[in-house]
């Protein structure tokens, strides 16, 4: 369940209960299994979505998120663990997190907050860790712009606000309604991506395959033009066709889009190339094709072959892999 779908429960709960809580991750050290933002939503009732420690200190917290329900105030926990001690609590890998704990009710600030994550408008929630109260900043505050294309959650410099950041998805555009096509976009929206596929065969585009995925039919070098692909999004080809490759990549290339990728053997894609090269595309440009793509772990199947696209593109995305 992503970060959107724990916030909507938590407004849910609030409807229905008139009060729901919201833990949040905001410092980590060590070998802390969730990153900074990270959310857990907390019912009065004691039900619970998300995670703050892949379950290692989520009993303590929840009782804490139930204690701030009912008294109506904020608190910041610690948890800190030695490696010695870390089976006693919970932590097996060791580590130290710091926890935001706070109750939500249908506010006005939560309303917007809730609206602005749901409609994939970028925005920066800053929580003063004193006080508790909380303001909604967007791109146009220059220290909201500079968290977010940060994307990480994170403390000001004097350690009073808490800034968490809440980006639109990341997009994924699959070009060809391919068998591999389908693990891919499962696997894709699993990790967070908003998924696209475009096939310009319509026999091809049976939207009952891609259940959570965007279809558009037609040719992708118009489509993809218009879909106002940024630097958060990756575009792979996947019909081996030139017809409809070819025409997407060169799309793609006019894009900051994170990653480019195109499924074919070590020959097809050299051929590829050469033919972009024509078109007018220099060795920089090229260089951002990724082809034959995905890692080479030796995948066969088309399940394999997604997850070893879907690893090299994380890779990129995190600058392990240029």
């Amino acid at each position: 369940m992503d970060r959107t779908e724990i916030l909507a429960q938590a407004g849910r709960w609030a409807d229905a209960d008139g009060s729901a809580a919201l833990a949040t991750v905001i410092e980590t050290w060590g070998s802390a299994p969730r990153a900074a933002g990270s959310l857990l939503a907390v019912s009065r009732r004691g039900g619970f979505v998300g995670s703050v420690s892949g379950g290692c200190v989520e009993r303590a917290v929840i009782e804490a998120a139930q204690e701030a329900i009912d008294d109506g105030r904020h608190r910041v926990l610690s948890f800190g663990v030695a490696d010695a001690d870390a089976w006693a609590l919970g932590l097996a890998c060791g580590g130290r997190i710091r926890v935001l704990v706070e109750p939500v009710a249908r506010t006005p600030d939560f309303t917007e907050w809730e609206q602005a994550v749901a409609a994939g408008r970028p925005a920066v929630r800053a929580t003063d860790l004193e006080t508790g109260s909380n303001t909604l900043r967007y791109p146009d505050d220059e220290a909201a712009a500079a968290v977010l294309a940060a994307d990480q959650a994170q403390l000001s410099a004097d350690g009073r606000l808490f800034l968490n950041p809440f980006s639109p998805p990341l997009r994924l555009v699959l070009v060809g309604a391919v068998h591999i096509a389908e693990p891919l976009a499962r696997m894709a929206t699993i990790a967070g991506y908003a998924v696209t596929v475009v096939e310009g065969r319509r026999a091809f585009a049976r939207a009952e395959l891609f259940p959570d995925a965007a279809l558009r039919a037609g040719w992708p070098a118009e489509i993809l033009p218009d879909l106002g692909l940024d630097q958060r999004s990756a575009v792979i080809t996947l019909t081996h066709d030139p017809k409809f490759d070819d025409g997407a990549l060169a799309a793609a290339l006019a894009t900051p889009a994170f990653y480019i990728g195109a499924l074919g053997s070590k020959k097809t894609h050299a051929k590829r190339l050469a033919r972009l090269a024509v078109a007018g595309f220099d060795t920089a440009a090229l260089a951002r094709v990724h082809g034959p793509v995905g890692l080479d772990i030796g995948a066969g199947t088309p399940g394999q072959i997604a997850v070893a696209i879907l690893a090299e593109m994380t890779a990129v995305l995190h600058g392990r892999l240029s």
